[in-house]
């Protein structure tokens, strides 16, 4: 009998990955959503028998989703495949009645297992047909962006002990004026503080910054148990360490993905309290184009914000297509 799948994800390239990772031959009708709102009309239809559900996407989150299947009681079972790792996201959607929470990417010996351990029978058909799905490189880059994030997102959780809210990365490719002018929008009303830090390897090199808004100060002071009392010297320890966990965890998780390394040069504090026009005066000159990703992070019941731009020199972006490329295959 012909099950119904549901592959529930924004990223073109994760439906992709998703449906690879299928037990091969397995006799299933595959349904695609690129958000919840889409996914859950495809399981209201009657043709999402077994779910594949992100939590990170547009329109409808995945919790949501979750939610909405409880309270209607639709007819789903639902695995979680998601960059999210942190211990609460994995105990939230367990709780919404999830039946298994697996992290991207998702490999078939994983699915197999998983699907073997709630007794879902794979039945096989002589004939299946392949599964062509566009993916262009900004698709890929943003799902790359995305595990990463998660990887930053999780380190970040268990060392403050909270609940980090992941945002969808924005990808894109901009030249030296509209850089100077994406960098300004990023807190164009707030005084800001922001940590420089740069790096390279396998032939790209770029620039990371991370920018804290000025009223996230207190309360990170309070979850890292820092006594700032408004010095600079205490906040300046505080934005470094809180570069390391984030700027870190990122590029780990993308050289990972990418199976190369980065070499990290020292942080730079680009300024403290002051405004992000002036904080970048000097700033971004030697930037003819960019590939940027860029990330903004909010912590549950906290008054904290920051943003995280990824900066790819003009000339690795080559390199970083040959290699993303290389992961299409």
């Amino acid at each position: 009998m012909t099950t119904p799948i549901l592959i529930c994800d924004d990223s073109s390239f994760a439906r992709k990955q998703m449906a690879r990772a299928l037990p091969e031959g397995w006799d299933i009708e595959i349904s695609f959503a690129g958000n919840g709102i889409e996914g859950l009309d495809v399981i209201r239809s009657g043709k999402g028998e077994i779910v594949f559900l992100d939590l990170n996407m547009p329109e409808m989150d995945g919790y949501e989703v979750l939610q909405a299947i409880r309270e209607e009681d639709l007819p789903a079972m639902v695995i979680v495949v998601s960059g999210d790792i942190q211990p609460e996201a994995r105990k939230r959607v367990l709780g919404l009645g999830a039946m298994a929470f697996i992290k991207k990417p998702i490999k078939a010996e994983e699915m197999s297992g998983t699907l073997k351990q709630f007794g879902i029978r794979i039945e096989t058909r002589a004939e299946v047909g392949t599964i062509d799905i566009a993916v262009t490189q900004f698709d890929y880059y943003q799902e790359i962006a995305n595990v990463a994030m998660g990887r930053a997102v999780d380190q970040l959780a268990k060392l403050l002990d909270v609940f980090v809210h992941m945002p969808i990365p924005r990808v894109k490719t901009i030249d030296r004026g509209e850089l100077r002018m994406a960098l300004e929008q990023v807190s164009e009303d707030d005084t800001v503080s922001a940590v420089c830090q740069g790096f390279i390897g396998s032939r790209i090199s770029g620039e990371a910054l991370l920018i804290f808004n000025e009223a996230s100060y207190d309360d990170l002071a309070d979850l890292m148990h820092y006594e700032i009392d408004g010095e600079e010297a205490g906040e300046l320890e505080l934005l470094m360490d809180m570069a390391s966990v984030l700027i870190g965890a990122f590029l780990n998780g993308m050289a990972e993905q990418l199976d190369i390394s980065f070499s990290q040069g020292h942080p730079m504090v680009l300024g403290q309290h002051v405004k992000m026009r002036d904080l970048l005066r000097d700033e971004a000159s030697h930037w003819s184009k960019a590939l940027t990703i860029e990330m903004g992070y909010t912590i549950e019941s906290r008054n904290i914000n920051c943003d995280l731009l990824l900066l790819f020199s003009d000339d690795s972006i080559s390199r970083l297509n040959e290699l993303v490329a290389y992961m299409a295959d």
